[in-house]
């Protein structure tokens, strides 16, 4: 797999070298110079954790290394189909087994976090290895933690950003159709279906590459997105019906939902997946934010249209981030106090909530 053939010189042509060439072979060598890999990716893992994890795994087990993909704790069950899953193993639930992959790992990938503390308990684990670190992520303010850096805030996922990685370092040829599925799966459910930070014309290069490698992109959107219980659409209605609350003269909604009514609805993991975007189908509205309990601490995603920058939103008033449409926080005070902080700041950013409303009419 180490030559470099036609169709990976003739493809790198076709879309910008982003990532520096002096960071495309830092992780090249690195990658040939070890054997058993660990990747890692952040707490609640979605989408693109879930893919840029797999697609990497998969990539790497074909170099003939040994790989083992780790997450903090649990993920939803409409990711489970993707070709590597159910080898994955969940530090909540094997944490000796997941402990001493890490210690006995030669190289550390991790994906899709910038920061330690994003990878719960496991992070402390991780910084204690002696095996070489490659961070591969696109949030801003990357920690100091790895040996190789490659952030890159301006791509919409780390999904693509591991196919350009392959690419660059000569491998595209060798790209699976399970790699592919991988790497797609994640560009769409971090771009939401292509609908933010997706204008970019190599994003759809990309995809024409990928689907010539076999993969059905309407396949994948219908196991990721047609494949929820009836329980979700129940508390997807008690949600819109009871917890959302509109705010007309800046344009922005809220969603809540607590623990208990979670409960009430059999709530698993990634019954809420999208909950956030709804509101920014009601005209007018150009910021959505959705806060719900989670065990130990209350979840807030936000979401935008326009030039609204949810991420400076998420920094200042909840010490969390993102990118300029979408972004998220944790809080570890109560719901009803989170609440609070939100609404409270929103007199703050009311002037650039009516231009971008202004903007989209």
């Amino acid at each position: 797999m180490q030559n470099i053939k036609f169709a990976d010189v003739k493809l790198c042509s076709m879309i910008s070298k982003i990532i520096d060439e002096d960071l495309i072979q830092q992780a090249k060598e690195e990658i040939l110079n070890a054997n058993k890999v660990v990747i890692v990716s952040h707490v609640s893992p979605d989408g693109d954790a879930i893919g840029s994890s797999l697609a990497l795994c998969q990539f790497l087990t074909n170099m003939e290394k040994e790989v083992t993909v780790i997450m903090p704790n649990a993920f939803p069950d409409f990711l489970k189909w993707m070709p590597g899953a159910d080898q994955i193993l969940v530090y909540a639930e094997k944490k000796a087994q997941s402990e001493a992959a890490i210690a006995n790992a030669d190289l550390i990938f991790a994906l899709d976090f910038n920061v330690l503390h994003r990878i719960g308990e496991m992070g402390t684990y991780v910084a204690d290895s002696k095996a070489r670190k490659v961070m591969v992520d696109h949030h801003l303010e990357p920690g100091g933690f790895a040996d190789v850096i490659i952030s890159y805030p301006s791509m919409p996922s780390t999904s693509e950003m591991i196919f350009r990685l392959i690419c660059r370092m000569g491998y595209f040829t060798d790209l699976t159709k399970e790699c592919a599925e991988c790497i797609y799966t994640g560009m769409m459910t971090d771009t939401g279906s292509f609908t933010y930070n997706s204008n970019n014309p190599e994003l759809y290069i990309i995809i024409s590459e990928l689907i010539k490698k076999g993969i059905n992109k309407d396949d994948i959107h219908s196991k990721v997105y047609n494949n929820y219980s009836a329980d979700r659409f129940r508390l997807m209605g008690h949600l819109l019906s009871e917890n959302m609350k509109v705010y007309p003269e800046i344009g922005t909604a809220l969603l809540t939902l607590s623990s208990a009514e979670l409960k009430k609805y059999n709530f698993r993991k990634g019954d809420t997946e999208g909950f956030v975007n709804i509101p920014l189908s009601i005209k007018g509205i150009i910021f959505t934010a959705f806060i719900k309990e989670d065990v130990g601490m209350v979840k807030i995603s936000l979401r935008s249209h326009g030039s609204f920058p949810t991420n400076e939103f998420s920094a200042e008033v909840f010490g969390g981030g993102g990118h300029l449409n979408a972004s998220g926080a944790e809080s570890y005070v109560s719901l009803a106090e989170t609440v609070k902080k939100f609404e409270d700041a929103l007199p703050k950013y009311k002037e650039r909530l009516i231009e971008e409303m202004n903007k989209s009419k």
